[in-house]
């Protein structure tokens, strides 16, 4: 036993033992006569010492232990959540949010604009496609502006009902539910899933484990190839998907990405499951912050439930001293994340409703009126407000805030969207001659233009200079780019001799963008560009 667990009265026994033994040594040394051997000594008093430590041990107290597992413990040991089937009007809404969110998501690649993909993140050429729009690398400040709309959404949605896209909208959410329904029509409902776990290994249970991990693993890979088919056309990916003798022949990336994502899923939707909302998700650690007491939140209702107890279903809970609340814990079964909502609002909850329906179902049962688990706001039980009251009260400062930055910033997102070049121009002199003397003595100017074309058709492209009297372009002053290309351009203008002034003159540069057919949706653009025309001295 280490020294540090000793008590006091046990280090002062043994120095006790030591110093008894140095005053044995001292009175040997006096007494020729009386010989001990050192060695004798201190093996007696290492003896000595090793019995009082095993004492000491045997006779400490020591902790139960559920308190030895709570002090050592610093994440909670996870249990396994079985959630229990539900129907009702909210499951229905959750399972409509559930298909329609993966049509979106499997269905999009599919889509055709132009005789391309309508959406499509084409990161080698560095473009964006999403159907009539696209956005290039100079767009990038579009994303920022996304996520910034995103995050005051999040916070005017949050402000006006909580974890309502977490219950019904999220990802997470979604692929956890896919995958539950999965597990129940193979496994069985809630008690079958629990005695299939607890059972010892056997052949059936095998067959069972290794035909859901089959069909979730499936589903994992289906939409991990759907991931990758918005960074690489869906079309190409299904040609890739084959070659001639039959093997699967996709690229290093797309193949990792795949895998990625599919693990990625097969994971959190078949294992991590509620792991994922109370740990990994920082939603569920600040979502108080953006709460108030006229939030619309899932509540139980204590003062009409309280205080629970189970009772016969024609009795009258009145007449027994109870509340509404039978205390059947169905409640508890269906929540996918496991908690009790009786118990208060909780950074668990996600605002699914599972609870509602599964009380409002006993409610029904018991002749009772439903609503004792129900949305509701803080205000809307403390002052029993009905619906319209605490509708009203959406409107407030908070969420006007919240919508007032919203709209601003989205209108002039939309505005800048529209009123964009329709092409992009850049020009740029060259630096290893400012300004030269040609025949004739003209004075040329050399400039290279940067121009894309960032519409899906061709179109004919003519420069005109201005600023400066009799300037033209030395060549052919149009040209043609093909849909969405891109072209560095050298250009040369020139002017007559005694034209004006020595050193630099600002000119402009027209760029005109014509047709090339008389398609009813192609327009005429014209961008203007200022240069610097230099005369030297």
């Amino acid at each position: 036993m280490p020294a540090d667990d000793l008590s006091p009265a046990a280090g002062l026994d043994i120095d006790r033992q030591q110093a008894e033994a140095t005053e044995s040594q001292a009175a040997a040394s006096h007494h020729p006569h009386t010989t001990i051997p050192l060695a004798q000594v201190a093996a007696d008093l290492k003896e000595k010492t090793v019995a009082q430590r095993q004492r000491l041990q045997n006779e400490r107290p020591t902790k139960a232990p559920s308190d030895r597992d709570t002090d050592l413990d610093l994440y909670e040991v996870r249990k396994k959540i079985y959630p229990r089937a539900v129907e009702g009007w909210f499951a229905t809404w959750r399972w409509s949010l559930v298909w329609l969110t993966q049509l979106l998501y499997y269905g999009t690649p599919w889509l055709q604009w132009n005789g391309r993909q309508a959406v499509l993140f084409d990161l080698a050429e560095r473009k964006f496609y999403i159907f009539g729009l696209i956005l290039w690398p100079q767009d990038f400040i579009y994303l920022t502006i996304l996520l910034i709309l995103s995050a005051f959404g999040l916070f005017l949605f949050t402000a006006v009902a909580g974890r309502l896209f977490c219950g019904y909208a999220c990802p997470q959410t979604v692929y956890a539910e896919i995958f539950l329904w999965i597990e129940r029509k193979i496994e069985g409902e809630r008690g079958a899933r629990q005695k299939l776990d607890e059972a010892p290994f056997s052949a059936h249970k095998f067959r069972i484990k290794a035909t859901k991990f089959s069909v979730w693993g499936l589903i994992a890979l289906w939409t991990g190839f759907t991931f990758v088919s918005y960074f690489t056309p869906m079309q190409e990916l299904l040609r890739e998907a084959h070659s001639s003798n039959g093997n699967l022949r996709f690229g290093g990336w797309e193949s990792f990405w795949m895998l990625f994502y599919a693990g990625f899923t097969f994971l959190q939707a078949g294992f991590m499951r509620e792991q994922v909302c109370k740990y990994m998700c920082p939603y569920a650690r600040f979502q108080s912050a953006m709460f108030d007491k006229d939030t619309m939140v899932i509540t139980y209702d204590q003062g009409r439930g309280e205080p629970r107890g189970a009772r016969n279903k024609k009795a009258d809970p009145a007449t027994l001293g109870l509340g509404s609340c039978v205390d059947c814990g169905i409640c508890v079964q269906v929540c996918p994340t496991g908690i009790d909502i009786r118990q208060g609002l909780q950074y668990e909850c996600i605002g699914c409703a599972a609870c509602i329906d599964a009380c409002d179902q006993v409610m029904d049962k018991m002749h009772y009126p439903r609503g004792l688990i129900r949305y509701s706001t803080e205000n809307g039980i403390k002052h029993k407000w009905d619906k319209s009251q605490m509708l009203r009260r959406i409107l407030r400062p908070r969420i006007l805030i919240y919508s007032g930055i919203l709209l601003i910033i989205l209108g002039l997102t939309l505005s800048s969207l529209l009123l964009r070049d329709p092409f992009k121009v850049d020009i740029i002199r060259d630096r290893g001659s400012l300004g030269r003397e040609v025949a004739d003595g003209y004075i040329e100017n050399v400039y290279r233009v940067q121009i894309m074309n960032t519409d899906e058709q061709p179109y004919q492209f003519q420069f005109t200079p201005h600023g400066l009297d009799h300037i033209e372009i030395v060549g052919e002053p149009q040209f043609t780019l093909a849909a969405t290309e891109t072209r560095m351009i050298a250009i040369k203008l020139r002017v007559p001799p005694h034209t004006g002034k020595p050193g630099a003159n600002p000119i402009q540069l027209d760029i005109e963008r014509i047709p090339l057919n008389d398609a009813a949706t192609l327009t005429h653009a014209v961008v203007h560009e200022k240069a610097v025309f230099h005369i030297p001295r």
